[in-house]
């Protein structure tokens, strides 16, 4: 007759090692709960920070931004600026180009109409806007696409009508707005 007495064997000696396990098995499954969650923002673009930002259209206090665009598909920039200096100007050149590396947006033609390669706009009374429109701008070499963001440079250089061509002054600005 066998004898019931004997202690039976087991094969963990204690449970701190099935409790180390289960404590385990249940933070993997958490992480691997946010990994999934994570990939799935990713996926739907909610990690790409610039399709969230607003347009904007920043100069400074001297020229006031009053409307714009940037249209892929007629390759056009459009700007409509305010003189807020409190006196009458003369815009010696504006430029317009992105930060692509390698490639900048390029425009061939301008209204008002580029002399030389220099937009040039006489006698700009203080208060006054003006619209400027950058055309056969060259988009797609720079990488602004239609239903994207752009960031795009510009640069002014004014002088006053009172103080002559040898007084130039420079503003720069940016536009980061959604391409059309």
């Amino acid at each position: 007759m066998a004898n019931n007495n004997q202690p039976k064997k087991y094969l963990f000696k204690s449970s701190s090692g099935q409790a180390a396990l289960e404590f385990l098995m249940t933070y993997g499954w958490a992480f691997l709960i946010i990994i999934v969650m994570v990939a799935a923002l990713a996926y739907f673009g909610i990690s790409n920070p610039s399709r969230l930002l607003p347009n904007r259209c920043n100069f400074g206090p001297e020229w006031e931004c009053v409307d714009y665009q940037v249209s892929s598909s007629a390759n056009t920039i459009r700007l409509m600026i305010k003189n807020n200096l409190g006196e009458t100007v003369t815009i010696d050149n504006i430029a317009v180009g992105n930060e692509a590396v390698g490639n900048s947006v390029y425009c061939s033609a301008a209204t008002p109409v580029l002399t030389g390669s220099k937009l040039t706009i006489s006698n700009i009374r203080s208060g006054e806007a003006k619209d400027i429109i950058f055309s056969t701008c060259g988009m797609a070499a720079a990488g602004v696409l239609q239903g994207g963001k752009a960031k795009i440079n510009v640069t002014i250089d004014y002088y006053p009508i009172a103080s002559g061509s040898n007084y130039m002054k420079q503003t720069k600005g940016d536009l980061y707005i959604g391409v059309v």
